[in-house]
């Protein structure tokens, strides 16, 4: 098998309300937006799908559920700390919860936190060492 990803999938329980958060209020624009999934191209040859929950399970099986952070982060990697501070606000303009900004970690970079409507935290960074830099686009 390859090592790479080529598509992330997130069950998410209200789709129009992840849409309405991602597209409206990010500004992304959706690769395929069809009833029970959206799907953005967040790489070349990588795509972000954020999937109906119901139709995720039917599928894959039962999700699980409870208190706490669901135990994934995804990553926006950035040219500098000042980027972070604006796709953070960004996202907190577009609804975002649980905004942790941007600080000056001890591994050397600036990041800060967000969640989506579903909890899904994403982590908005600027990682200045060289595997932060190769991910630039």
């Amino acid at each position: 098998m390859d090592q790479r990803v080529s598509f992330i999938t997130l069950a998410v329980t209200d789709l129009d309300r992840t849409r309405r958060f991602y597209v409206d209020g990010l500004g992304w624009e959706p690769e395929l937006d069809v009833q029970d999934v959206i799907m953005f191209r967040v790489a070349e040859k990588v795509i972000l799908s954020l999937w109906a929950r119901e139709s995720f399970e039917a599928e894959v099986g039962p999700a699980r559920g409870g208190p706490g952070i669901v135990p994934i982060t995804l990553s926006h990697n950035l040219a500098g700390p000042e980027e972070v501070d604006r796709v953070i606000e960004d996202a907190r303009e577009a609804g975002a919860s649980d905004i942790g900004d941007g600080v000056q970690r001890e591994w050397g970079g600036y990041s800060g936190y967000f969640a989506d409507p579903d909890g899904f935290r994403w982590e908005i960074a600027h990682n200045p060492q060289e595997i932060g830099l190769s991910v630039l686009p």
